[in-house]
């Protein structure tokens, strides 16, 4: 099904678009990486301090540095515009508690005392960025005086030359490659290679169950969880379906980096194995 996006002029339309993909794949990283650290702080308390690490260490990298871009280049233009105001200020005041739960996140002793703050962190980024997506941005794609390719760019230009956000050029490179890779995959269903047959046991290894995930921001909620998985580790992938679109978009990510193996083959769920070499 198409999606009707209202903007004044055909480039505002594509930043639109572009600007709610980047949000899906933020939202989806760290649900990812918390959903990791709740079910690594029960099952294996070493891996949970690496991925306790980990979380802190992408929203310094990435979470942080959006919203304080999106704040120099994006929110002032909404700000001088009255039905906008107001809720650019309660934005703002969002992004502060944003900036102090990352900060309990680094703070807590250890990753049991953090994922209290992790999951509040993941709500509030989420509802956070609805607002931005249904009302911020589409409000600025439609005002004819605005354009909102052009405040897009001005905010990934000051992404790329914060010294804090070093790294999100690449990272944001490597997204568009999976979404450009996307369609052939979907077409042809292929696995990258990296499928094999296995009835090794579960173990205690962290569980990442996809299925009531967000379709929008699914496959980037497992790539953020893959992130947090340390060489010579693994983790549990549980799908509704059997995910080879998805593994075939792992293995263009990481050539070589995830063995996968097969715990279980429907009908109701298809649970993987992920070995990250």
């Amino acid at each position: 099904m198409s999606v009707l996006t209202l903007a004044s002029a055909p480039e505002d339309a594509t930043a639109l678009q572009s600007a709610e993909a980047h949000h899906a794949r933020l939202a989806g990283e760290l649900a990812g990486r918390v959903t990791m650290l709740f079910t690594a702080v029960d099952r294996d308390p070493s891996a949970a301090e690496r991925i306790h690490a980990g979380l802190v260490a992408f929203c310094d990298r990435s979470l942080l540095p959006h919203a304080a871009a999106e704040e120099a280049a994006l929110y002032p233009a909404a700000h001088r515009m009255r039905e906008a105001r107001l809720l650019i200020e309660s934005l703002i005041g969002e992004h502060r508690c944003l900036t102090a739960l990352v900060d309990a996140l680094r703070a807590a002793p250890g990753p049991a005392d953090a994922v209290a703050d992790a999951r509040a962190l993941q709500v509030l980024f989420e509802e956070h960025l609805a607002k931005e997506n249904g009302l911020v941005l589409p409000l600025l794609a439609m005002t004819p005086e605005i354009s909102l390719a052009e405040l897009l760019a001005d905010m990934h230009h000051r992404l790329a030359n914060d010294s804090s956000a070093k790294g999100i050029q690449e990272d944001q490179h490597n997204e568009e490659g999976h979404d450009m890779y996307e369609g052939q995959i979907e077409e042809t269903g292929g696995c990258g290679g990296v499928c094999g047959c296995g009835g090794t046991e579960e173990s205690n290894e962290p569980e990442l169950d996809v299925r009531d995930v967000p379709h929008a921001i699914r496959h980037a909620t497992v790539f953020g969880a893959l992130d947090a998985v340390p060489a010579g580790t693994a983790m549990v992938l549980v799908a509704h379906h059997d995910p080879l679109p998805l593994l075939a978009q792992i293995e263009q990510r990481n050539p070589g980096a995830f063995a996968v193996e097969y715990l279980e083959r429907g009908p109701e769920a298809w649970r993987l194995r992920l070995s990250h070499r």
